[in-house]
């Protein structure tokens, strides 16, 4: 009989999405799809669908920081992905912990739903600024959070850059800059402050988007935790985004998510 051989771990803390798109079901499935084994901290309990986010419903400090003992105490994480964290005292928690962990933590700061829908108390932002940024190995901001972050509006892509160092002076390692809403081609720009990657993909026209940022920060931390390092996990993610919303599909009447088993499906 062949020996059993256990996957890199990841673990991810969100927020879930009881329509199945985003938060910690997009990133477990997304683990399944890259051959990690997933776990998960849930932060809060959102009512979601394809038209958006009804309402959500935070777990109290003390059961995040339960879940997270329980996980890191037994069975450990190759890699951490944090996503929904709604409020300060939630923030404050995961923070805390991430503090102590050695192994890479790629930081989702999750602000506002695709639909427009606000996932982050305001209070918090200081928060996410001031301890959770610092424990990031890469953090993952669209156009939206980098101006909540920083104050730094990106109109272009020459903005790009200014982006990531207001970014950067908030403590992460790297910083992942993604332009997908800018006019013509998206351009993502990722930079420590010396070294520069920019990644393009074509502009798919599929309107079914909904996960996207929890998928590609869930790719990062898989690949990391697969061995890759910072530059070649974001650019194995964005292979894999890029497929998963190339084959995005429509779901009740609003935005349908990506296919986090697009690859699967096709290899069948």
């Amino acid at each position: 009989m062949e020996a059993m051989t256990t996957p890199p771990r990841v673990l991810t803390i969100a927020g879930s999405d009881s329509g199945g798109g985003a938060g910690i079901q997009a990133d477990l499935k997304t683990m399944l799809a890259l051959g990690v084994h997933g776990m998960s901290v849930i932060a809060a309990v959102t009512a979601q669908n394809s038209l958006g986010v009804q309402g959500y419903w935070e777990l109290p400090p003390e059961a995040v920081r339960a879940q997270l003992d329980s996980v890191l105490g037994d069975i450990g994480a190759q890699a951490v992905k944090t996503g929904m964290l709604a409020s300060p005292a939630l923030v404050e928690t995961v923070a805390e912990v991430l503090a102590g962990v050695a192994v890479p933590v790629v930081v989702d700061p999750v602000g506002v739903s695709k639909h427009g829908d606000s996932l982050l108390r305001p209070e918090a932002v200081e928060t996410v600024r001031r301890a959770l940024l610092p424990t990031a190995t890469v953090v993952t901001p669209n156009l939206w959070e980098v101006e909540q972050l920083t104050d730094v509006k990106v109109e272009d892509e020459a903005d790009l850059p200014r982006a990531a160092e207001a970014v950067l002076a908030l403590g992460p390692k790297w910083a992942l800059i993604k332009g997908g809403h800018l006019p013509g081609e998206p351009v993502d720009l990722l930079t420590d402050g010396s070294a520069e990657h920019r990644f393009t993909a074509e502009r798919l026209d599929n309107r079914h988007t909904h996960g996207t940022g929890c998928t590609l920060a869930s790719a990062i931390a898989s690949y990391l935790a697969l061995g890759e390092d910072v530059p070649g996990a974001v650019r194995r993610a964005k292979e894999y985004v890029t497929g998963a919303i190339a084959h995005g599909f429509p779901l009740g009447a609003g935005i349908g998510p990506v296919d986090h088993g697009w690859r699967l499906r096709r290899d069948a």
